[in-house]
């Protein structure tokens, strides 16, 4: 990979710059992909900061510098968007464990962070509501009270200088309609609304996917698309049935996990003795980073403006996602120069007893011929 000398020159702890700070809309109208790195909810339950089941992000709280860290981490592996940690951050989850009287010092904390990180990278900073867990389609009741719990988290996101809004992961196209009427009203910022695709293809409330997506468009959604739930190769397939029905700008951010037909959303696993994957056996489904740069691929083919990576998002998968299309972040330097391993390398300078008579035998090993007659068998 041509890799920039400039790139290559920035020290690992200087914040790298990706390109010049432009408004979000006048990126996609130039015709420019616009990259956005999510992720934080599993990232800091693995590290061991956040408790699975409600996902509240509390380590805002608890250890911020390690928000700001993880940020960072996303911007220097290609995200040209940081998105502030507020996702299950809002009245309803917080309500549920009891911290609801830290609703506004959670949220702003997390968009705080996000705006120090977004101006001094030069990158765009993200103000996000998701999903609420209260809307009911058949209970109006349900619409005002998620209105005010989008209308509190948008308004927070205004004032602490949010350049867009992605609103996310809404299993009803009623709600996602709902979000997107709430951040016109309270905000004027840029929208991007997403759908999460579910395992029989159509939203809660009876809309097909691409039908969901086409609606938002239509009422004036900057970007639609599909988040989470379902891995790169299985979402890049209904986001063809989005595509063939949007004109507009698209988003698709996959979870890293390698969904199927067969189990088309990470909900959806089972381990070997029954036991449900999700969330914390997840891991044993985990997508290749290879299997994000061939999403990358085909986002450009899809002509997909905002691409990106969901739950289970890893450094790693996002900066060969970057690759797919393009880009040579800093954190490219650092890809995998197996010419230098010890064993599996080329370059002359290694010894021969590793690279021939180790390799050989790792290279046969499980063969017939490899495997040792045991005394007695």
């Amino acid at each position: 990979y041509n890799i920039p000398s400039s790139c290559c020159s920035l020290s690992l702890d200087q914040p790298p710059v990706i390109m010049p700070t432009k408004p979000f809309r006048q990126r996609l109208d130039d015709g420019e992909m616009v990259l956005l790195a999510e992720g934080y909810v599993f990232e800091f339950d693995r590290r061991g900061y956040v408790q699975a089941g409600a996902f509240c992000p509390t380590v805002v709280l608890d250890q911020p510098h390690l928000v700001k860290s993880l940020s960072e981490e996303f911007v220097h592996c290609g995200s040209d968007i940081v998105e502030a940690y507020t996702y299950y951050g809002h009245r309803e989850k917080l309500r549920i464990i009891g911290l609801e009287h830290q609703l506004e010092e959670v949220n702003r904390k997390s968009l705080q962070i996000a705006k120090e990180v977004a101006e001094r990278t030069n990158t765009l900073m993200a103000g996000n509501i998701c999903n609420t867990g209260v809307f009911d389609i058949d209970n109006p009741k349900s619409h005002e009270e998620t209105a005010r719990i989008f209308q509190e988290q948008i308004e927070w996101a205004v004032e602490e200088g949010a350049d867009l809004i992605v609103a996310e992961t809404f299993p009803d196209y009623g709600e996602a309609k709902l979000a997107l009427e709430c951040i016109r009203k309270f905000s004027g910022l840029p929208a991007v609304v997403n759908i999460a695709p579910h395992a029989n293809y159509t939203t809660r409330d009876g809309h097909l996917f691409a039908d969901a997506c086409k609606l938002l468009e239509e009422q004036g959604a900057d970007v639609v698309g599909l988040n989470c739930s379902s891995g790169p190769e299985t979402l890049i397939e209904m986001m063809r049935t989005v595509r063939a029905k949007c004109t507009g700008y698209l988003a698709a951010l996959p979870v890293t996990y390698r969904t199927t037909h067969e189990h088309p959303q990470m909900l959806n696993f089972t381990m070997p003795d029954g036991s449900r994957a999700f969330p914390y056996n997840l891991d044993a489904f985990m997508s290749a980073p290879d299997d994000f740069y061939q999403f990358g691929l085909a986002c450009k083919e899809l002509n997909i403006q905002v691409p990106g990576i969901c739950c289970g998002n890893t450094s790693r998968h996002f900066r060969r996602l970057a690759m797919a299309l393009g880009r040579t972040p800093p954190a490219v330097k650092f890809y995998p120069d197996m010419s230098k391993h010890y064993i599996f390398g080329t370059d002359p300078k290694l010894h021969a007893v590793n690279t021939q008579k180790l390799r050989g035998k790792i290279d046969v090993a499980g063969t017939e011929a490899d495997t040792p007659k045991l005394a007695g068998v």
